[in-house]
């Protein structure tokens, strides 16, 4: 897949700002702050209809603004898509696939594929269980866009069903509530056993790929184990099984979350454990290490995708060669080659050999204007 066109209107800090993508390299150059990963952070809301960065879309739209735009054109084998995305300041987004509106996002989800990589991404050892499982539903979510809607149904019965418990953290006679929160058991186990199936099939295809890619970068001195740790029991994958488990587990925990007022059981307290040579890698990882690491999952996603779709997604490098040894700039550099398309952000040339430049569309970025080599 190849993206031809990026037109951002009033989306950060691009007033409006049209690029061409004539390379399978595209390096954007400048200073902090004028807008390299804004532009970037345009094409992951076109691939997940998510941002790493953020979660308001008001933060999205430019200041005095009421909408945002980002539109592209891409180039599949199937055809030429043109993708429009409409954030409002103060509403519901929109999107549109070949000037016509799309109802459910979820049909929007697929038509471009990327994998984001920044600096931020480090944060997925050393951080807490909420960044990996964020990690996780991003690529789900490419992988299988109906997970989107999945999730979301997930999310809103965990919603309903917390504030249902709030209202009645006094109340401590859990029989006489039962019935009533029975109801929201039933959903929270039917949508959560959805996530939990998808997530571990997710973490069985991408596991092995990920260790492949470690060992490779690590000159196989060390091994990468990644482990999907339920919040649910999971001995098998049946969704029958699951789901008692999820309502066994729920009986458990009743009176603890009758007095704490909220859930504690289900996939929003899951776990994804990333262990090197069988120590955690978060407590004991060199930042070495920690590096390696993320570069093969991430490695790891581009192959999984591809697989997937049958088509090379899109790379974003968010000033990440920066963070990178030598030795790791090389190994992420030689697997790219000219098979993704990529957009890198960086403050300066330096990291690059003369054969990546010649080769590379290079365009220079100063406060929210895109300026040709």
């Amino acid at each position: 897949m190849y993206l031809k066109t990026l037109n951002l209107r009033q989306f950060r800090n691009y007033q409006d700002q049209k690029v061409e993508f004539t390379a399978a390299k595209t390096i954007l150059v400048g200073n902090n702050a004028q807008g390299k990963s804004n532009l970037l952070e345009a094409v992951e809301l076109l691939a997940t209809l998510r941002s790493h960065r953020i979660t308001r879309d008001r933060d999205l739209v430019q200041e005095g603004e009421a909408i945002a735009q980002i539109n592209a054109t891409l180039e599949r084998q199937t055809g030429v898509s043109d993708l429009t995305l409409t954030l409002r300041r103060n509403g519901r987004r929109s999107v549109a696939l070949n000037g016509e509106s799309i109802r459910r996002q979820m049909d929007f989800l697929g038509v471009l594929n990327a994998v984001q990589f920044s600096s931020l991404d480090l944060e997925l050892v050393r951080g807490g269980p909420e960044g990996r499982r964020n990690w996780l539903d991003t690529l789900l979510i490419q992988l299988e866009p109906v997970y989107a809607h999945i999730l979301q149904q997930y999310n809103h019965v965990l919603r309903q069903r917390n504030a249902f418990l709030k209202r009645h953290v006094e109340t401590l006679d859990v029989t006489s509530l039962h019935s009533e929160l029975a109801v929201w058991d039933a959903q929270l186990a039917t949508t959560g056993t959805r996530v939990i199936r998808r997530r571990d099939r997710a973490i069985q295809r991408l596991a092995p790929i990920a260790t492949a890619w470690h060992a490779s970068i690590s000159g196989s001195t060390e091994i990468l184990q990644i482990k999907y740790l339920p919040n649910i029991p999971l001995e098998d994958n049946h969704p029958e099984e699951v789901q008692q488990a999820f309502l066994a587990k729920i009986q458990q925990r009743a009176i603890a979350e009758m007095h704490q007022g909220t859930t504690l059981v289900g996939p929003h307290r899951d776990e994804i454990e990333l262990t090197i040579n069988q120590t955690p890698a978060r407590q004991y990882g060199s930042q070495g290490q920690q590096r390696t690491l993320v570069l093969a999952l991430k490695l790891a996603e581009l192959q999984l995708i591809e697989e997937v779709v049958k088509e090379p997604p899109l790379l974003l490098l968010d000033d990440v060669l920066a963070e990178l040894d030598l030795s790791r700039q090389n190994q992420l550099l030689d697997a790219i080659q000219d098979r993704f398309q990529t957009l890198i952000t960086t403050t300066h040339l330096g990291s690059f050999d003369s054969q990546w430049l010649k080769s590379s569309q290079i365009l220079f970025v100063k406060a929210g204007e895109i300026i040709p080599n």
